[in-house]
Formats: structure tokens, sequence, C-alpha cells
């Protein structure tokens, strides 16, 4: 028996959990550079924002003047959800972690609902998240129950073959784990519009209209199982760091400040999982929208595999410089990692441009500090500590739980 738990919209709970005025008012959560609502509060849902609404053209409207808008704080979205991941494993043998914010539970061993309620209860007494709790036979039920949960009681066991029967004869298809919009307009086509009518079609007639992936989901939501827990997440194949700029960048100096933090950022990715990468790629672009003559600059390429920050930055500098167009307004940049493989498989230079050895203790050395004093404290020359061009986070609340200078003041 599986369960589904996640956080109810958790950018927001996790904003609350520290500012307890948030509570009652309409929230939302902004994307990167203050763009677009990523996360709404349901008092901010009731006012009709719409997820990926852009917020510099709505928040002139009369009705939403008293929406609160935050920028996205990730580093305490992820830490939030660590510990919400660490009171789970103090009450389950089994979770796996599927996104940010939801996570996979093994309820073998539980007498399902009661237990449920009462970690649920837990959760949001520790770490102040609000959950919802779906419970399945299988892991698609158990996610269709989680979004059952939240229009009941906050747990739903679609264990119980009634329950199910009666939520599927009005649950629509797009509440289906993995049925997207192709698929739906197909369904649509045949007169399927329900799970219930979804779930009574043959199984030979599903996989011949949406392969064997659709013909799994199917399967599943009539009980039985394809998917097991995966506790081991697979290996990365890619680190990426990509960021809009928070003003246009026109000078070289700039552009070659942020590929670097971009390539640090990157590499630092690698070693957290002991991986080593054996290519990258470098780009920069202007705005698509903004009127502003389109170029994009790209390089991809082989590299020494390696996950020194320095030697990253290096080849990243050099790619970018050789593509650089000046009196340009540059918008974006990234730097991406491919080819990523585990250090102890990665094939050995006889004659390395760079000391392995060295570099490893370098690293070391690098990642210790900055994880003990903040990141940053250590950074390659030629960085600034404070970057101009960086993305906006203009109402971004205090990293409470990551950054020792950001801890929450009491007084009394």
């Amino acid at each position: 028996m599986f369960g589904l738990i996640d956080g109810n919209n958790f950018y927001v709970s996790c904003e609350r959990a520290f500012d307890p005025s948030l509570t009652g008012k309409p929230v939302i959560v902004l994307s990167n550079n203050d763009g677009c609502a990523i996360a709404r509060s349901a008092e901010a849902k009731a006012l009709g924002i719409k997820m990926g609404e852009v917020w510099h053209l709505s928040k002139r409207k009369p009705e939403y003047r008293d929406v609160v808008a935050k920028s996205s704080n990730y580093a305490l979205y992820g830490d939030m959800s660590r510990r919400v991941f660490e009171v789970l494993s103090d009450h389950f043998a089994r979770v796996e972690p599927y996104s940010i914010d939801e996570m996979f539970l093994d309820l073998t061993a539980f007498a399902r609902v009661d237990y449920c309620r009462r970690v649920r209860d837990r959760v949001r007494r520790i770490t102040k998240i609000p959950t919802c709790v779906g419970i399945g036979p299988t892991k698609t039920l158990a996610k269709l129950a989680n979004k059952h949960a939240k229009t009941a009681t906050g747990v739903s066991d679609f264990g119980d073959i009634d329950i199910r029967r009666e939520a599927f004869a009005t649950m629509p298809i797009d509440e289906i784990w993995g049925v997207g919009r192709a698929n739906q307009t197909k369904l649509n086509d045949l007169g399927v519009f329900t799970v219930e009518q979804f779930a009574a079609l043959p199984s030979a007639s599903v996989r011949k209209l949406m392969t064997v992936t659709g013909q799994r989901t199917h399967a599943e939501l009539n009980g039985v199982s394809c998917l097991p827990l995966t506790l081991a997440p697979d290996q990365k194949q890619t680190a990426a760091v990509t960021r809009m700029f928070g003003r246009p960048v026109e000078t070289w100096t700039d552009m070659r400040e942020a590929l670097a933090v971009h390539a640090g950022r990157a590499a630092e990715k690698c070693r957290q999982h002991g991986l080593v990468a054996s290519a990258m790629q470098v780009f920069f672009h202007t705005h698509p929208h903004n009127g502003d003559p389109w170029y994009h600059g790209q390089r991809s390429f082989e590299i020494e595999p390696t996950a020194d920050s320095f030697a990253i930055i290096n080849q990243a500098v050099a790619a970018g410089r050789s593509m650089w167009k000046p009196d340009t307004r540059y918008a974006k940049a990234g730097v991406i990692l491919l080819d990523l493989q585990a250090q102890q498989d990665a094939p050995r230079d006889l004659l390395p441009t760079v000391d392995p050895v060295r570099a490893e203790k370098l690293m070391t050395a690098l990642d210790a500090v900055n994880a003990r004093f903040g990141r940053g404290t250590l950074r390659p020359g030629g960085i600034r500590q404070v970057t101009p061009w960086s993305t906006r986070a203009n109402n971004r609340s205090s990293r409470y739980t990551t950054r020792i200078e950001e801890l929450m003041e009491v007084r009394a």
C-alpha cells in the first residue's frame, strides 16, 4: 500500500511558517527575477490569480491591491522539504522523495488512515507545513487520492473500493498522473471525460491510443501496481545553472563574472553528488521580447573529466569570450555540465592539465569553508561579493535555516 503526502501550497506555507502575519492573506510566490506566480495561497486563488500569471502586468489591478508577492527563496524551501522528509523518515520505513513538496510512503505495515492522520498532525506541529495524504494500492491511485484529499478531510483512502468508485465518477481525467493535454484531447474525442470512464476502457484500446505508458497508467488505476518505490535516486546526467539577469548585461566584465559564478556553482553541484563532467555547454542571449536585436551565442564542447571549479570556470569564460558580441544587451546566461559520471568511473588522462590530487584537496577545503560559513565566503578571484547583474529578488524572505547571518531574531 502506498501513500503520497504533499505540502499544501508548499512555497507559500514555507513563507507563512516564519511569518504568521501572512496567514489569512492572499499570498503568491514569484518565479526567478520576480516574473510569474508559481505558488498561490487559497486566498490568492479565490481572487482569480492564475499559475504563471505575469505579475508586473497584473499587480496594478484594483482587486490585487492586498496581495503579498514574495520573491522565491529556494534555499528555504529546499531545507523545509528536508525537514518534512526527516519527520516522515521517523515514522515510515521507506520514504521516496518525488519532488520538493511530494513524497511517496510505504504504508504496508500500518493502519492506514488513523496513522496517516497522526503523522500529518506531527508534520504540521514540527515543520508548520500543512499537508494532505492520499492512500492507494498503487502509486497512481495514491496520487489521485491525494488530489481527492484536498477536497475532503486531508486524508483520502483509495484502498477502499467504494470511496474510489464514488470519487472516480466525478474526477476529470486531467487529474490522473501522467495523462497530459495531448492524451486528454484524444480521450475527449472518444467521449471519455472522467476517471471512471477511462478506467473502464479495454486495456488494449488504451495501449493503441496512448502507448505502453498509458496502458501502465490504466493498469495502476485498476489496482495493478506497476511502479515500485524507488529509494535510490537516478544518477544526474547534467548540472545546469542558468539565470535571467536582473538588468541587461552590456560589458564583458559583467558577463565574464556571470559565467564564472554559474560555472562555479555547476561544479559545486557535481561535487555534492561525487560526479565529474566530461562536456559542457555555455550560452548567453538577448531578450526575445523587449525589442532588442536577437542574438544567441552557444558553445558545446568536451572537457577533461573534472569537477574542479577553477578548471570549469576557465573553460566557460574562454568559450564565452569566443562568442562575445559587444554593443549588445544580454538578458540571460547559463553553464550546463554534461556527460556526468561517478568520479571513480571517469577515464583518467595520462598527462592531465590539472593536478587531480591538488585539485581535490583544494575543492574539499573550498566546500568545507563555504558549508560552514555560508556560500561565497571563499570564491574565485574576480567574483564580487555583490553582483549587480544578479536575478531580481526584491521581496525575498530571509534564508532562516541556511544562513547564520539571517537567523530569526527573538526579543524578550
